[in-house]
């Protein structure tokens, strides 16, 4: 997951590279370039889907990061405002249009041969973007049945934008759900799974080549039991998760990405540590690995260990 890294690399502000499609693919496509990575990458930050449903009236900017949302003017600060909330068109105008040019800006560019991940926010990832994160824990004890009316929309707006990206050329689809980290593992198989499997199945089914891949935030080791049972291609696994739970559990036939440490491993180490990691990491997930961060990369993260990151990949294919 490189994002911020791939913007520096390419010497723009990261405002640029989230608020225009033609920049994010020329920084992507170089860092590819410059590293040897294997795909493109069109996450960028939490509030496209955002602000095409209700505008930028919750989301600050900043010079030289992405937007964030201001949960103090959350878009869903008053509740009864979801009856009125459309679901937004991913071909019109505006920051979702965005990532769907950026995505075809690639496929021209790269050649059949890149693999290309588009990118959802998941169900109860963008409810908290709207409701706010505070705001939608409480709600899972004081309101049950608003939560399930707000994931069963955001899940809809997750399977229009999944195939819009499809449609323009991703090969794979991505899917953060990073607050699902901060439920029980019962709320996570009464509220969250059913509409992540709802989203999963229907990428599958509108184009069943398309690769699905979950990226969840934190320490998902509570959720695993249930998380095995989405149809999911790769599973993405944070480094604050145990990977060997996570391997003996979600199974080995399974594929899993990741559990390098961002800090203590890319940022704070050395090429040598950070080549230990990915072989550890490798060691206890066996062949059905693919080697990366747990979360996204720091852009202050030396060139030397991403460099090394990709050479163990290489080394051991």
């Amino acid at each position: 997951m490189v994002m911020m890294f791939a913007a520096k690399n390419a010497d723009m502000k990261f405002i640029d590279y989230t608020r225009d499609g033609r920049k994010m693919a020329q920084a992507q496509l170089k860092v590819a370039d410059d590293y040897g990575l294997d795909c493109l990458l069109t996450c960028s930050d939490p509030a496209r889907e955002v602000i095409d449903i209700d505008g930028e009236g919750s989301v600050d900017w900043f010079p030289d990061q992405g937007p964030a949302i201001n949960e103090g003017r959350a878009a869903l600060s008053d509740k009864t405002r979801l009856s009125g909330f459309k679901l937004p068109d991913p071909e019109a105008p505006g920051r979702m249009r965005d990532r769907i040019e950026a995505i075809q800006i690639m496929r021209s560019e790269a050649g059949p041969g890149m693999s290309i991940v588009g990118w959802v926010e998941g169900p109860l990832a963008l409810a908290q973007e709207l409701r706010g994160l505070g705001n939608i824990m409480t709600d899972f004890f004081d309101d049950p049945a608003f939560v399930r009316d707000l994931l069963d929309f955001t899940a809809q707006v997750a399977i229009s934008y999944a195939r819009a990206q499809v449609e323009a050329g991703a090969d794979t689809i991505g899917m953060s759900d990073a607050a699902g980290s901060l439920i029980g593992p019962d709320f996570y198989r009464d509220f969250l799974h059913p509409r992540q499997e709802r989203v999963l199945r229907s990428i599958r089914e509108h184009r069943p080549s398309t690769i699905t891949r979950l990226h969840m935030c934190g320490n998902t080791d509570s959720l695993f039991s249930k998380m095995r049972e989405l149809p999911v291609d790769i599973y993405e696994i944070d480094f604050p998760a145990d990977f060997a739970l996570a391997r003996r559990v979600i199974g080995e036939g399974r594929t899993l990405c990741g559990n390098v440490s961002t800090i203590t491993d890319l940022l704070e180490g050395s090429p040598e540590r950070v080549y230990a990691a990915c072989r550890a990491c490798h060691t206890i997930a066996g062949k059905n690995y693919i080697v990366g961060a747990g979360c996204e990369v720091s852009p202050l993260t030396p060139a030397e260990n991403l460099k090394a990151m990709v050479s163990y990949a290489r080394d051991s294919s």
